[in-house]
Parts: structure tokens; C-alpha cells; sequence
């Protein structure tokens, strides 16, 4: 996982190539969701972002099937070396268990969970949002990308036993009994394609173990590579800064987050010439400085709202970090209640 979702920016072009076909172009589709051209040129976008830009295209299209189009024209080469790994799996199970393992290469924006029946398997979608709630053109391209990537890597129309949402349907029926040819449920407790157990276990026609062993170093290193770039000072700073509160978020919380240990994190961030607390450290004094100086609100509220447990703790902390009591320091600001 990582500390703030984002999406590789070939999940991001997918959507924007839908939208072309649907004559929005580029420039058009980026400017209704407020996101600058020159985001294009990033490896990944923040997860909110995507949001704003599958928002944008629901109202540029005016499609309600935009989410299955996009789903459906998914190209598994498009996130390039989990594709060549996940298309050298011995099967179809296998190759969704590696979707697990590495789909952070392609976003952060949810995670499968697998549950196994006797006769068939659920996989099962639980979205991981941003401050904007998904568009459920989101929830249905995932779905319809799921059924897209299985029958690529297997080389026939693969067809699900059951396909379901947790949201209402969106579009005419017809479209998505063309991208499934399933039963198709809505308002569901869960979102979710079940797939039979034969279908899963069935051996794939490019399976190579030796080519699927290259392929998943290359695709391990890839991994390990951005979750060492999420250890950043600067990611860290921003993910305290969205937790700080009256509890105060712990080194645990950060670690469990990227899926590291707190040694391994503790050492990135040596690395870096900085601690986990040096770090919450700073978050709070800025957000000390910004409270006091910023708003009337009295001082024993800052000192609680940024964990504190007593006042007389955060004024020896404030005074650390400015050389001046808060009163005093707040009047000077130009502020006089307390």
C-alpha cells in the first residue's frame, strides 16, 4: 500500500483514450476536471485526481456506459511489465493472485480479495477513495477490466458465473450483458465477479515459469522501488498532516501503511536525515503556528486538537519551536483572545 493512493498514469491514459473515442479530446477532458496538461508527463496521478478526471469525462461524454467502455478496451500492455508477468502465470488463479501482489503498480484506488467456494470464486472489489467519492464509473471499468484481462490472458471470452454491484445500475441492461454475458445484479452488499473454479485453475496457453521468474523480479523491483519513494520526507509530511489530531498518528500506522517494517521504515527515513517524530514534530509546530496565528481559537483547543495532553506540555513546545510563549507570540500576530 502506500500512504496516499495514486494511479499509474497508464490507468490514467485509458481513460482519457475512451474519452477520444467518444470525441472529447484531450485539452477538453483535462480542463473540465481542473487538472493542468502538464500532469500527462507525471508516472502517477493522485488518486483524487483520476476522480476529478472520471468525473469529468461522466459529464463530457454524457455516456452512462463510459465506466464498461473503459473497463472493456483495458489492454493489459498498458501497465507494462505486470502485464508480461501476469500473462506468463501457470493460471488464470495465479495470475489474479499477482494482480494482488503488484497491483499497486497500477493504482492504489482499491484491492481484490479472493473468496474461495467449492465451485467457484468470488473477486471481490473494495475501492480505497480519496476526499471525492469514486465515480461509479470507476467501480464498473474495474469490474469490466477484470473480465477484459482474463480473457486476454487465457485467449478466449472468458464468462463469468455472476457479476454484481453495490450501486445501482447506471446504464441500459443491454451494455453490460455485452461486456459480461453474465447475470448481472445491482445494489448489492458487495461489488464482485465470480468466476468458476475450472475456469480459474485452468492451465494458461503462454505459461512459462522460467519467463514468469524474469518477469516477476523485474516487477518486484518496480514495487520496491515506489514503496521506497513513498517513504519520502515529503509524502510522510503529508500524511501526518491529514492525521494529526487528538490522537496522534503512530510510526506503526505509517509502516503498516506501506507495508514495511518500523525498522525498515526508521532506517528510509535515517537515510533521509530524519525520524518519524522529528517529522510529527514539524507537522505540529506548523500547524501550531498556523492555528494560533491564523484563528481566535483558545489555546487549550489547539493544544488538544493536535494531541497534546496538557496545555502546560504544548506551551513548552511552542516555546521550543518559536523562542516565545503562544500569548505572546499570538498578540504580536494581532491577535488578543486566548
Amino acid at each position: 500500500m502506500t500512504l496516499e493512493a495514486t494511479v499509474s498514469i497508464g490507468w490514467v491514459n485509458t481513460v482519457i483514450g475512451a474519452a477520444k473515442r467518444l470525441s472529447v479530446d484531450t485539452d477538453t477532458l483535462l480542463a473540465a476536471a481542473g487538472i493542468p496538461a502538464s500532469a500527462c508527463e507525471l508516472e502517477r496521478w493522485p488518486i483524487d485526481d483520476i476522480t476529478r478526471l472520471w468525473h469529468a469525462a461522466e459529464r463530457c461524454t454524457g455516456d452512462p456506459g463510459f465506466g464498461l467502455k473503459v473497463g472493456a478496451e483495458f489492454s493489459p500492455m498498458s501497465i507494462s511489465g505486470v502485464g508480461f508477468a501476469l500473462q506468463s502465470a501457470a493460471t488464470l488463479r495465479e495470475a489474479i493472485v499477482m494482480v494482488q501482489r503488484f497491483q499497486r503498480l497500477i493504482s492504489d484506488g482499491g484491492r481484490f480479495q479472493i473468496i474461495a467456494g467449492n465451485n467457484a470464486t468470488w473477486l471481490v472489489y473494495h475501492p480505497r477513495q480519496g476526499e471525492l467519492a469514486f465515480s461509479p464509473h470507476q467501480i464498473e471499468a474495474v469490474l469490466a477490466s477484470v473480465v477484459g484481462f482474463a480473457s486476454w490472458v487465457t485467449g478466449t471470452r472468458m464468462q463469468p458465473a455472476r457479476v454484481q454491484f453495490s450501486q445501482p445500475r447506471l446504464g441500459p441492461a443491454q451494455g453490460y450483458q455485452t461486456v459480461f454475458n453474465c447475470p448481472v445484479a445491482f445494489e448489492q452488499a458487495f461489488s464482485g465477479v465470480l468466476v468458476e473454479n475450472t475456469v480459474l485453475d485452468q492451465p494458461l496457453p503462454q505459461a512459462d515459469p522460467q519467463l514468469a521468474q524474469v518477469h516477476e523480479r523485474f516487477t518486484s523491483a518496480r514495487l520496491a522501488a515506489l514503496t521506497m519513494s513513498s517513504a519520502s520526507v515529503a509524502e510522510l509530511q503529508r500524511w501526518l498532516a491529514a492525521r494529526v489530531g487528538p490522537d496522534l498518528p503512530r510510526r506503526g500506522d505509517a509502516a503498516e501503511a506501506l507495508g514495511i517494517s518500523e525498522r525498515t521504515l526508521a532506517r528510509r527515513l535515517r537515510e533521509q536525515g530524519q525520524s518519524f517524530e522529528g517529522l510529527l514534530d514539524q507537522v505540529r509546530c506548523r500547524k501550531a503556528l498556523q492555528a494560533v496565528a491564523e484563528t481566535s481559537t483558545s489555546l487549550p483547543e489547539i493544544a488538544e486538537s493536535l494531541g497534546f495532553a496538557e496545555v502546560s506540555t504544548f506551551y513548552r513546545a511552542f516555546k521550543r519551536w518559536t523562542g516565545s510563549p503562544p500569548v505572546r507570540w499570538r498578540k504580536r500576530q494581532g491577535y488578543s483572545n486566548q
